[in-house]
Order: C-alpha cells, then sequence, then structure tokens
C-alpha cells in the first residue's frame, strides 16, 4: 500500500507532454537550463579538452524541433540536383551525338558511312542506331552507290529482324539518298544462324556475341529517279529464302489481304 501511495505522488508531480517539451528545448549539450551556467560548464570544458562548444541540434533549436524541416530541405535539394545533373547529361548527350553524327547528305564517303553506322543516324523527330558489327564495301558519289553490310544479334525470328532491319535500311538509306549524287543504297542483314535455321540474339545486354554460322539473310535495295517535277524512292528486297519468306507471309498477312507481299526476285 505504501508503494502504491509513492507512485501515486510521484504521478501528481510528473510533467505534461507540453511542459516536458517546454523544459527540454531550454536544455543544451551541457544538460543546464541555466543559460550561465551552461556558458561556464561549456567553458570549462573546452579549457579541459573534455569537449568542444558544438551542439548537434542546434544552438537556436536545442530540442530538435526543427529537423524534420532540415530533413525536407535536404531531400528536396538532393531531388533538385539530381533532376539537374539529368538534364545537363541529357542535353551534352545530344550534343555529343549529333557532333559525331555524319550527315551523307552532305558528304558521302566510306569514312562518313562508316561514321554513320557507328553513331547512328538522325531519322525524323528520333534517332535510329545500327548493328555494332557492320562493314562498308562502297560509298563513292562518282558511281552515286552506297553498300553496307550489318549483322544483326538483337532479333530472335524472322519477323522481328525484317521489321527491325527495315526501318534500320529506310532511316540510312533516306539519309544518304538526300545526297544529290547517291541513287543508289544496298543495304545487307546477316544473322548468326542456329542449327534450326533461327537467328540467333547476343546474351547478356549483348557482351556474349551468338556462336552459330553468319549467313547472309536479307537485302534492302533502295534506288532513287528524279523528274522535272518529282523523287522517286523505290525499295527492293532481295536474299530471302523461300523458307524465311514463307514465315513472314504467315506472320503478316490474313484471309482478307492473301496477296503475296515478298518476293524472292
Amino acid at each position: 500500500m505504501a508503494k502504491k501511495r509513492e507512485v501515486a505522488r510521484i504521478q501528481r508531480g510528473a510533467l505534461s507532454a507540453d511542459e516536458a517539451e517546454e523544459l527540454f528545448s531550454t536544455v543544451d549539450h551541457t544538460g543546464h537550463t541555466d543559460e550561465e551556467r551552461a556558458r561556464r560548464q561549456r567553458v570549462s570544458r573546452k579549457e579541459h579538452g573534455v569537449s568542444v562548444d558544438i551542439d548537434p541540434l542546434s544552438e537556436e533549436d536545442p530540442s530538435g524541433s526543427e529537423v524534420g524541416k532540415v530533413i525536407a530541405r535536404t531531400a528536396v535539394g538532393f531531388v533538385v540536383v539530381f533532376l539537374v545533373l539529368v538534364i545537363v547529361g541529357q542535353v551534352a548527350f545530344g550534343i555529343i551525338r549529333r557532333a559525331n553524327t555524319a550527315d551523307l547528305a552532305e558528304s558521302a564517303t566510306v569514312r562518313t558511312v562508316a561514321s554513320a553506322l557507328s553513331g547512328g543516324v538522325e531519322w525524323g523527330n528520333g534517332f535510329t542506331q545500327f548493328p555494332e558489327d557492320f562493314s562498308v564495301q562502297e560509298a563513292d558519289e562518282n558511281t552515286g552507290r552506297i553498300e553496307v553490310t550489318v549483322t544483326d544479334t538483337s532479333s530472335e525470328n524472322a519477323l522481328e529482324c525484317f521489321a527491325g532491319s527495315g526501318v534500320q535500311s529506310q532511316a540510312f538509306a533516306v539519309n544518304a539518298l538526300l545526297n544529290p549524287k547517291i541513287d543508289t543504297v544496298v543495304y545487307h542483314v546477316n544473322v548468326h544462324m542456329d542449327t534450326e535455321g533461327n537467328p540467333e540474339r547476343a546474351a547478356l545486354f549483348g557482351f556474349l556475341k551468338p556462336t552459330g554460322d553468319v549467313t547472309s539473310y536479307i537485302t534492302y535495295v533502295w534506288t532513287k529517279t528524279q523528274s522535272s517535277n518529282a523523287i522517286q524512292l523505290s525499295l527492293q528486297i532481295t536474299g530471302l529464302n523461300d523458307s524465311i519468306q514463307q514465315e513472314l507471309r504467315d506472320k503478316i498477312t490474313t484471309s482478307f489481304t492473301p496477296v503475296q507481299i515478298l518476293s524472292s526476285n
């Protein structure tokens, strides 16, 4: 009973939450609420090398009530800096990319064609890249002809290879055919073929190259003809064997459009 009375007495003398907050708001890292005693304590500690006059919170905010605001400001600052770095990086990448991209409309040589295949070309409002394995057979403004070969290692079936290489050949050819001295662009596509006759693709983000035999897969021949009032671009697709042609027909034709859209001629 005496113990219960003692607990009740202590509880009656306990501080409320507001009183406790007010009390601790006046306490600095020396443990004193009296400013003069706290100052003398800090000086004494500093003289004896026991403590330096540094408040881990703040002299203006000893209770730490502003810590949340500080954390919020720090987080916002980090996000702003990160976004600025991302934007600057994107702008710098775009400038570097355009500086290293050859404009075949201005000059079509072996060097500029290789640069275009290596760095990519502008295509409309976008940008088209090409397989990293390529070769240039011809690039001559005197003959008006460009011929290149690329090896596709990103497609896993005939339809993917046909769609991807078609876009790449068009971007490359249009860029080159804008040159008044070029009228023919030949874009060969090779693949690594597995034992079942399917294209092999690179693995591990492109670090592991396919090991199948390199096989000629498809060729796009773009030609330009000009008249007094028009320019016409024509495309001829060749090089597909019968099995690949049949696979593509089955995938991209329907019963409503039973037309032969691919030819080996």
